[in-house]
């Protein structure tokens, strides 16, 4: 399948939020968002970066669709709740979430003050916590006549390299597999595999209720940033090569996730799409046994949850 800027909605008059957006895909998708006219929100950590990637935007065109900085730090579910409601004081409206910030290779990980492994906290408990807060914008979103609101959730196919048996523990969520190459891909790999089940257990709670919104979750491929880098770090010389040869450029990564975010023929066949999990390009696909199971979807968000209670109390 070959999808091109032209695959996407016209999006004027929309509001977006893509997290991690100053480099890589997230830069990317906010380049494709924008340029369909719609207002987009840079969720990132450091201003100096973001206004740095809005300036190069902004001189490589973004047609009429503008680009803003929101203050957002994934290390801490407190401080994402609090960027969160700064946006809804903000806006009116928000149509699209692309959660795509990520902490990848390589290692090591840590348990951060909390007791929380920090690479589940950023890709995966502040992109929830950062979701579940936007929920009633997006959902009075929704309601308006001509609305096509999305959740999008950037993952991987690293999911498939784990099958935990439950996720009812702060274990499961800690899981560190260890330092080596195959071992930190498993660990990065629990935290892509909660990207899709977080969105198939909010994509049925929202159907249960009659709530008009797509959550989609996508593996962008093998795409030259953070994560590519890694292997570098890890295995020089074949890590080099592999980021020479085999991974792409971000815009290729952001094809999907743009798609899932803005395709048009999402909209028009909407009932594949809810729920679905997609590869490059714009494949609808099947994760693996672990993240259809509905149990474990069940039990990730509903601890999820719980631990974010636990943080705010």
């Amino acid at each position: 399948m070959s999808i091109s800027e032209d695959d996407l909605l016209d999006l004027h008059g929309k509001v977006a939020l893509v997290t991690g957006g100053n480099t890589g895909i997230g830069y990317a998708t906010i380049q494709m968002l924008a340029r369909k006219g719609a207002k987009v929100y840079m969720a990132a950590r450091d201003e100096g970066r973001a206004i740095e990637a809005i300036k190069k935007l902004e001189a490589e065109n973004i047609n009429d669709g503008s680009v803003h900085w929101l203050k957002l730090d994934l290390s801490d579910p407190r401080l994402t709740v609090g960027a969160a409601k700064e946006l809804m004081e903000k806006e009116e409206r928000l149509d699209i979430i692309v959660n795509n910030a990520a902490r990848a290779l390589p290692g090591p990980y840590q348990l951060n003050k909390d007791g929380l492994l920090d690479i589940m906290v950023t890709n995966h408990i502040s992109h929830f916590a950062l979701t579940q807060t936007l929920l009633p914008l997006l959902e009075e979103t929704s309601k308006r006549d001509g609305a096509d609101v999305r959740i999008v959730n950037v993952s991987s196919s690293a999911h498939g390299m784990v099958q935990p048996s439950s996720f009812t523990s702060l274990d499961t969520f800690n899981k560190d597999y260890g330092i080596s190459v195959t071992n930190s891909l498993r660990t990065y790999g629990n935290s892509k595999l909660a990207n899709v089940l977080y969105m198939k257990e909010l994509q049925r709670r929202l159907k249960e209720k009659s709530i008009a919104i797509t959550c989609i979750s996508a593996h962008p491929g093998a795409i030259r940033t953070i994560g590519s880098d890694g292997f570098s770090e890890l295995i020089p010389i074949i890590g080099g090569l592999l980021k020479r040869f085999y991974f792409k450029p971000p815009r290729m990564g952001a094809m999907t996730v743009a798609f899932a975010a803005a395709g048009a023929k999402v909209a028009e066949e909407r009932s594949k799409y809810e729920g679905a999990y997609l590869v490059p390009i714009a494949k609808l696909a099947t994760p693996s046994p672990s993240a259809q199971d509905q149990r474990l979807q069940r039990e990730l968000f509903e601890a999820t949850e719980k631990i974010i209670a636990d943080l705010s109390s």
